[in-house]
């Protein structure tokens, strides 16, 4: 049996045993991680593809080490202006090893109290965080998976981020400047994530604070300062 999964903008042949390297996710080693971004399944003779009945498939795995990829160099030269750029990049990725896959709604047996995030985070683009989604809305909070409400994330933006893994308020406030100049490069966001204070905005609405597109509204609605 083996199955096809996306996480972190790629899609990956995996079978119980697997090792593979993906983009990082939060968590340490030992911990479970699992990944509900269902493309296919094989088992035997009989392939499924049907949506429905892969919304019910989880692949559960478990992370082995936290590293980083080889060192990238992007060399940027002005002929006859004097300008030259010199840049190093090194990506974050996580290796773990597939543990199980999991049919008929079953859920993996979490290790470790810290593993719910990061199986969360791995989850975070599939079908299956959409109960979370209704229940935010059910309390009348704001979604937490809606990257529009950050102010200079439109929709082509967010579907690059999306493609990336990143798909919630949390993703962003954990960024650190490391993580923006990279995300900046590898999604060519012209600096708009540091323009905008993108991490700055996303721990504003983790912490119930309204988006800044609206306060700005109503603050020229009212005439007042906020």
């Amino acid at each position: 049996m083996f199955a096809v999964i996306k996480t972190g903008g790629k899609q990956f042949r995996v079978a119980a045993n697997d090792e593979i390297t993906i983009a990082k996710l939060e968590g340490e080693p030992g911990d479970t991680v699992a990944f509900g971004n269902i493309l296919l399944l094989t088992d035997g003779d009989k392939t499924t593809l049907d949506a429905k009945a892969l919304g019910e498939i989880t692949v559960a795995a478990e992370i082995v080490e936290q590293t980083r990829g080889e060192k990238v160099i992007a060399f940027k030269k002005r002929r006859r202006q004097n300008s030259k750029r010199k840049r190093g990049f090194r990506a974050e990725l996580t290796v773990v090893r597939i543990t199980d896959i999991l049919t008929g709604g079953k859920q993996p047996e979490m290790k470790k109290g810290s593993t719910s995030t990061a199986a969360l985070k791995a989850a975070s683009t599939e079908t299956k965080g959409k109960p979370a989604k209704a229940e935010a809305k059910a309390e009348g909070a704001l979604d937490a998976s809606n990257l529009s409400l950050i102010s200079g994330i439109g929709p082509t933006i967010e579907k690059k981020l999306r493609a990336a893994g990143i798909t919630s308020w949390n993703d962003i406030a954990a960024w650190s400047d490391e993580d923006v100049a990279k995300w900046d490069e590898e999604l060519k966001l012209r600096g708009r994530a540091t323009r905008e204070e993108w991490v700055v905005q996303a721990k504003e609405l983790l912490a119930g604070k309204p988006p800044r597109a609206k306060a700005d509204q109503e603050e020229l609605a009212s005439g007042e300062d906020y």
